[in-house]
């Protein structure tokens, strides 16, 4: 059951509907995530530019992938998870890396493991991380930058996160074949 609305463009407050519409254009449809945010516009607006910032950081299609689904997973979003699945598939993000993800089992590759775990770490222990975590991350193959943009993804993800668990999204039609559960 839902419990916050899922707004359309014609229900929005007037602050929101040129940001439904924003995503109308974008994805094609208006994601149910979106529809729950427009209740409140500022927190549409700011998850809309958290999210673009947070694409347009230093990570690739993969490193994007890992840091969301690292957090949906944890975070044991039941919307999320599936949308991300989806979106990986759609930037084609190899499928043995969303499963991994999806399951909670280490990457293959050492290096995004390596920034699977500093995620986990960061969200498990809110932002508390030891010297030699990071320099463990750093061996790997990140920087200083790195870790601040997984801090960028986190702030996204804990507004989609948080608002999904409250407002039990509805998982959209295009994602549902991606239905998970932790």
């Amino acid at each position: 059951m839902t419990t916050l609305k899922v707004h359309t463009i014609e229900s929005a407050p007037e602050a929101s509907k040129s940001l439904l519409e924003d995503s109308q254009k974008a994805y094609g449809m208006i994601p149910g995530l979106h529809g729950v945010l427009a209740g409140a516009p500022g927190l549409l607006q700011a998850y809309q530019s958290l999210h673009q910032l947070f694409v347009d950081s230093s990570f690739n299609e993969e490193e994007l992938t890992v840091v969301w689904q690292s957090i949906n997973v944890e975070q044991a979003c039941h919307y999320c998870v599936p949308a991300h699945t989806g979106i990986a598939a759609m930037m084609k993000v190899d499928e043995a890396i969303t499963e991994a993800l999806r399951n909670e089992t280490p990457l293959a590759n050492p290096k995004l493991e390596s920034l699977r775990v500093m995620t986990l770490i960061i969200v498990r222990n809110r932002g508390i991380v030891s010297q030699e975590e990071l320099e463990a991350f750093y061996t790997a193959g990140y920087g200083e930058r790195q870790v601040l943009d997984i801090i960028l993804g986190v702030s996204q993800k804990v507004i989609s996160n948080y608002t999904n668990h409250i407002a039990n999204t509805p998982v959209d039609a295009a994602f549902q074949k991606f239905a998970w559960k932790k």
